[in-house]
């Protein structure tokens, strides 16, 4: 019994004895978890030391490079951001300046307390203790991006800003913003904080051009920033943030509202007291803007030209243009009070040498930039005929030539005229006047869609162009100023003509980097043929499609209309003046009752009566003094003059030309037949559609080799004139013109 008991004491105490010894081992083995844990944190901690100091010695290192290669204050204060341009109207009148505009340059004690207090209080409250960077700033913004939408917001420094604005771009980048900062820093230890704050103050952009508060001052209030006041001083100092959302010649409103928001800021630094935080904003007078937005479209065309006419400079210039301003202004109310709702126009208005006197490229340049006038491609419509009666008549056709307005088809393509009817047989000029599509077919047909084509590109045409049998009625798109330019041309006489908008260049001194010449000018076709289609465009005006074109004085030009009303063309000149007109939607969408020759003709006669009022009328030159080959109608030149013929005689003896005749002898008469003979010529019957181009013999065109001598007398004359065909009547003879010798020459 004694002997159990000891044996459980012993039991007993050997699970204590194990107990405690494992408890022991569970103790040495957290004290060297946390000896190792210990361990590992001070790894950490003096690794994360010595990343630290070598990231500051690299930090230090960067600043000291970038101080060292920073350019000195003077320099800095030298530096220009770009070039500023200045653009002239023709008569020297500023209508716009372009890229930036610098002021005068404000050192530290000139610039107003209260505009460093403003631009303080809005951009960089503690500028004055931070060192380049703000570490409290920056702290907060990443609280908020952490408990917020995860977005870190704006922190930059006005330091930094000076040194984004200097020496970067605006990428969001973290690269960009690690030099921003490193920049920021090197600044700081380069400068005093008031060189800084001069530097910022006379270099940040304000929006509108505007570079340095100077310059913004007298932009938004027409005098020198030494003349701020507070409420001006807080409108300025609120431009930063959104130069283009805040200014006060976009948005008032916004502007007044952001420096609400500045003069708050600075009452609540105590920079300023309640009573000068209550400035009624709104009562801040604003400088008028007189500029007109249309100029922009004038410019953007222009401008672009500088490039190939100068060589790379970085200097300010100014350019003088062809632009009238009254012209403009014309241009602009005509387009904006004629074009139909929804849609859009555009006008290019043309001088006699190509100078652009007006340019709109839409109804509103704020709205939309696209320059309609110079860089949309859309179809001319009938306007496209100019080409196609002048390949015409530069084939032999004359403004009273007779053709017929009937149904044609011509390779399965069968043109209809507006509304359907037919006229019959009509003159050239009646066809040309209404528009009449089926003798435009038959013309292009005739004569060669190429033909045509080619006649397009000669008169500067230089979009793509089809050459299918639609071609004719103006299926291929155009620009405006194109089509303008071939009509100033027609107006020139049949001249070449080169739009162009900059007369010259200079530097803000004067010194002059560029001077216009006028273009050699190109004969493009004869001065009859020039007649010939002025005669015609005139008669459009006056009796045809184009008759609220008229302007009380002599005018010329071609409506245009394109299937479903997308598209309305008016092109016409008077009094040495070219403009042309174009309406439609940017979609290429329907417009009703969009035609040409209403809304388009009457903003082209609302603005060419301004644009004429001080030129002398003047009358188209359309006498056709036409070529000696073309001068006698056909039949008279095929059988020539009776006193010219070889004939026999009734005893069979051959007749040599101008040889007298023996007294009693009877005299062989002309062959006399219906629609034939002396004074028959070919206006007296109509053309019939097919019928290729009537070119008369005679003298050959300049350069064209001449042709075989003809036979003396025709066979068929022969045997009329020896009596074999007495016991037939000749048939009613319809002449068959002879073809040119030659394809018309491509210019």
């Amino acid at each position: 019994m004694a002997g159990r008991k000891q044996n459980d004491s012993n039991q007993r105490g050997s699970r204590r004895s194990a107990s405690t010894a494992a408890a022991a081992k569970r103790s040495a083995s957290e004290q060297r978890g946390r000896r190792g844990w210990r361990l590992w944190l001070r790894r950490l901690s003096l690794w994360g030391l010595a990343l630290a100091l070598l990231g500051l010695l690299f930090v230090g290192l960067a600043v000291a490079f970038a101080a060292r290669s920073l350019p000195s204050f003077y320099q800095l204060q030298a530096t220009q951001v770009g070039q500023t341009i200045v653009v002239r109207a023709r008569d020297g009148s500023e209508i716009v300046e372009l890229g930036p505009s610098y002021g005068q340059w404000l050192s530290s004690n000139e610039i107003p307390q209260v505009m460093k207090d403003a631009m303080i209080s809005v951009e960089d409250r503690r500028f004055q203790s931070h060192f380049g960077v703000d570490p409290i700033g920056l702290a907060r913004a990443l609280w908020v991006a952490a408990t917020g939408d995860g977005r870190v917001a704006a922190t930059s420094t006005i330091t930094q800003q000076l040194a984004r604005n200097v020496f970067l771009n605006s990428n969001r980048t973290i690269d960009r913003k690690l030099r921003e900062g490193v920049l920021a820093l090197a600044l700081e230890t380069k400068f005093t904080k008031e060189q800084i704050l001069e530097l910022y103050l006379n270099k940040v952009y304000f929006g509108g051009g505007a570079y340095g508060v100077d310059s913004a001052s007298r932009k938004f209030f027409s005098h020198p920033a030494t003349d701020l006041s507070t409420a001006e001083a807080a409108i300025i100092a609120g431009l930063v943030k959104a130069p283009s959302r805040y200014s006060p010649t976009a948005d008032v409103n916004a502007a007044v509202d952001r420096a609400s928001v500045v003069l708050r800021l600075m009452r609540e630094q105590g920079r300023i007291s309640a009573s000068q935080a209550s400035v009624d904003i709104s009562a801040v007078n604003l400088k008028e803007e007189t500029g007109q937005n249309s100029v922009r479209y004038f410019t953007d065309w222009a401008l672009p030209q500088l490039d190939l006419l100068l060589p790379e400079t970085f200097e300010p210039i100014e350019v003088w243009t062809t632009l009238d301003t009254g012209m403009q202004r014309a241009a602009t109310a005509s387009i904006q009070a004629n074009t139909p709702e929804g849609a859009q126009g555009a006008l290019v208005s043309l001088d006699r040498d190509g100078a652009v006197l007006a340019l709109v490229g839409g109804t509103d340049y704020v709205q939309t930039n696209y320059n309609r006038a110079t860089d949309a491609m859309r179809q001319p419509g009938s306007s496209w005929k100019l080409f196609v009666y002048l390949a015409a008549l530069e084939a032999g056709y004359t403004p009273e030539d007779r053709v017929v307005d009937g149904p044609v088809t011509i390779d399965g393509w069968s043109p209809r005229n507006s509304g359907g009817s037919y006229a019959g047989a009509i003159d050239l000029r009646t066809a040309f006047a209404y528009s009449k599509n089926t003798v435009a077919a038959q013309l292009g047909n005739e004569v060669g869609f190429g033909t045509v084509a080619s006649m397009a590109r000669r008169f500067g045409i230089t979009t793509p162009i089809s050459t299918y049998p639609s071609m004719v009625l103006g299926t291929s798109e155009v620009r405006l100023i194109d089509m303008t330019r071939a009509f100033a041309a027609v107006g020139e006489g049949g001249r070449s003509v080169e739009p162009y908008g900059i007369l010259k260049v200079t530097t803000g001194d004067g010194e002059l980097l560029y001077q216009h010449e006028r273009a050699r000018e190109v004969q493009l076709v004869p001065d009859h043929v020039a007649a010939g289609i002025t005669d015609l465009l005139q008669t459009a005006v006056n009796t045809g499609t184009g008759r609220a074109a008229q302007i009380g004085r002599p005018v010329a030009g071609k409506t245009g209309t394109t299937n479903s009303n997308k598209d309305g063309y008016f092109v016409g000149f008077s009094s040495g003046i070219t403009t042309g007109v174009w309406m439609g939607r940017d979609d290429n969408a329907r417009v009703a009752s969009l035609q040409g020759g209403r809304a388009p003709a009457q903003a082209f006669a609302a603005y060419m009566r301004y644009a004429v009022k001080d030129r002398p009328e003047e009358e188209f030159d359309t006498d056709l003094q036409l070529p000696e080959w073309q001068l006698e109608p056909d039949d008279e030149q095929m059988f020539g003059d009776p006193d010219e013929y070889y004939f026999i005689d009734e005893q069979g003896n051959l007749i040599e030309p101008g040889r007298p005749q023996n007294e009693g002898e009877d005299y062989f008469p002309y062959p006399e037949q219906p629609g034939v003979g002396p004074g028959a010529g070919e206006g007296d019957r109509p053309r019939q559609p097919g019928q290729p181009p009537r070119r008369p013999g005679g003298q050959p065109l300049p350069g064209e080799p001449a042709p075989d001598d003809p036979a003396a007398a025709s066979d068929d004359f022969l045997r009329r004139a020896t009596g074999e065909n007495e016991q037939q009547a000749p048939p009613q003879q319809q002449r068959q013109p002879r073809p040119p010798s030659r394809p018309p020459i491509e210019y």
